[in-house]
């Protein structure tokens, strides 16, 4: 667990689980050797000696202006992930228990916030209750991006589809679901910002209060070496085109500024700050 405070928003980080992957794992032509390279500003916390990178997932707990937000959250436990990620089939984690530790429990949530709909996204949206997926965040409601939504609830694909099936559909059908446009604000503090590519849908967070502000990527960056590299092709992006389009922009318009920067698969700690290097970037980790 680790926590930060934006003037007024507290923000607490909870990790479902942090490991090395391949590169191929996000970057399909990218090799060990070109990980390698930037070792001087990614080892040990980003990469591995071998050219491998670190990969975390986690949700983010705001406190603004009395609500409880949770953003993202996770793979889950007890899912069929056999035509996504068979490894990730039937977890069995310390989730909730981790949670608790940090000092929250499920009932005490206002708002569940997805940033998109992908597998390590949505994951403990549900657990299974009586045979019945049922929403775990029992007095919360769940912010889902409308096109998000209108995209994945008829795609065929059972990779992506298998997630939505148990993690959302039961959230939609039980009425726990706001469809949101991707401009939408939480509070006056926590409000999204659309950053399509990744998926037809996808929104970043952004936070402000007394003059500090902060943003959550979700998945328009995957791993800090995408600053410095933010043309590479991206295994799980939508329209991988426009998805480095998204990623420069973004990098441009927070590059040397004091806006600190949650990298939502970054490795502990998983915070930091972009700045230039020549005509592309880096990210500078901070505790």
């Amino acid at each position: 667990m680790n926590q930060w405070q934006i003037g007024d928003v507290k923000i607490t980080r909870v990790v479902e689980m942090e490991m090395p992957f391949p590169g191929t794992f996000l970057f399909p032509d990218v090799t060990p050797d070109q990980i390698k390279r930037e070792a001087e500003w990614l080892q040990p916390w980003a990469t591995t000696s071998t050219g491998q990178i670190m990969v975390s997932m986690y949700s983010l707990i705001l406190e603004s202006q009395g609500k409880k937000i949770i953003v993202d959250t996770c793979i889950g436990n007890g899912k069929d992930r056999s035509h996504t990620n068979p490894a990730w089939t039937n977890l069995k984690l310390p989730f909730l228990a981790d949670l608790k530790k940090a000092g929250y429990t499920p009932d005490q949530f206002d708002y569940v916030l997805q940033t998109h709909l992908h597998v390590d996204h949505v994951g403990w949206n549900t657990i299974m209750k009586n045979g019945r997926w049922m929403p775990t965040f029992e007095n919360a409601t769940y912010l889902i991006g409308g096109a998000e939504w209108d995209f994945y609830s008829t795609f065929e694909d059972r990779a992506l589809r298998d997630p939505v099936e148990d993690s959302v559909r039961p959230i939609v059908e039980q009425g726990r679901a706001k469809l949101v446009e991707s401009n939408y604000r939480i509070t006056d503090e926590v409000w999204l910002e659309p950053s399509v590519g990744h998926t037809p849908g996808h929104h970043h967070v952004q936070i402000s209060s007394r003059g500090q502000r902060a943003v959550i990527t979700g998945d328009l960056m995957h791993h800090p070496i995408q600053c410095a590299y933010p043309e590479w092709d991206v295994g799980f992006d939508n329209d991988r085109a426009l998805a480095k389009k998204v990623r420069r922009a973004f990098c441009e318009q927070y590059a040397d500024n004091d806006v600190l920067i949650f990298g939502t698969h970054f490795a502990t700690p998983s915070c930091g700050k972009i700045v230039r290097r020549g005509d592309a970037f880096r990210y500078i980790a901070q505790e």
